[in-house]
């Protein structure tokens, strides 16, 4: 059973390498990036959105800056990361590497897939930020039998790779109005039409996506937070400090005219 779903995983993994490098050119087109829930403190959350990565985007995407072992700083025990999260003969302390074989993948579709430590930052745009960009991009997917794959995607027209997250969505396809815009018609999104649920209902699947998303924000800066929280204690310090100095040399030029 393990291998089964190890398997198909591998496939879903192929497919979903198509996405992210063909992402990169989508630039300036499709609709307007939602808003990313902010999670990398939800360690519930940044839990779920590991097992989404590794689950979907491991088998041919490598996070080549990351460690299984550093999984422990989101919560995970040893026994937890190998039991769910090491689906191959990894260790611990090993970088999370794709299961494909980079030279099979260039010779199967032209391209290595790209590393995902940190595709989180490297995606932003003038619509937002990278976790904007992956957070509208994963709930964008519609059918359109028109193209090779059967889906498109509203971030990214006319995008190849399939909906991979599809038996967990269901199938939809968008809505349009027709205007005129300037003497042309145009579509103007207006909302989706579900064809078909999936396993899961649109809230629960909005938050899978935001907790994958989140996953990948963290993994691309994983020290960010404790960045933070340090930063803000070294600014309480030089405030106190400065006005601690400030009462001194009052005190040293007092009676100095």
């Amino acid at each position: 059973m393990k291998t089964m779903a190890f398997t198909k995983n591998i496939i879903l993994g192929l497919m979903l390498t198509f996405g992210f490098t063909f992402g990169a050119q989508a630039a300036g087109g499709g609709i307007a990036w939602d808003k990313a829930p902010n999670q990398t403190n939800d360690l519930a959350a940044l839990q779920n959105g590991a097992k989404l990565f590794v689950n979907y985007c491991l088998n041919c995407h490598s996070a080549a800056f990351m460690r299984y072992n550093r999984l422990q700083d989101i919560g995970l025990t040893e026994a937890q990361i190998k039991d769910k999260l090491l689906l191959t003969n990894a260790k611990l302390g090993d970088t999370m590497k794709a299961a494909i074989d980079p030279q099979q993948a260039k010779a199967w579709f032209g391209v290595n897939p790209p590393d995902l430590t940190v595709i989180a930052r490297s995606r932003a745009g003038p619509g937002g930020s990278g976790a904007d960009y992956l957070y509208t991009y994963m709930r964008t997917f519609y059918q359109d039998f028109d193209k090779p794959t059967g889906w498109n995607n509203l971030v990214f027209p006319n995008i190849a790779m399939p909906h991979v997250l599809w038996e967990l969505q269901g199938e939809r396809r968008p809505v349009f109005n027709e205007v005129i815009e300037q003497g042309h018609k145009a579509q103007v999104f207006k909302g989706w039409q579900q064809l078909k649920p999936g396993t899961l209902t649109p809230l629960q699947y909005d938050q899978a996506v935001a907790d994958l998303v989140s996953y990948l924000q963290w993994m691309g800066e994983p020290v960010k937070n404790t960045r933070v929280r340090i930063g803000v204690w070294v600014l309480l310090f030089l405030g106190v400090f400065t006005f601690f100095a400030w009462r001194l040399n009052a005190a040293y030029w007092k009676d100095i005219k």
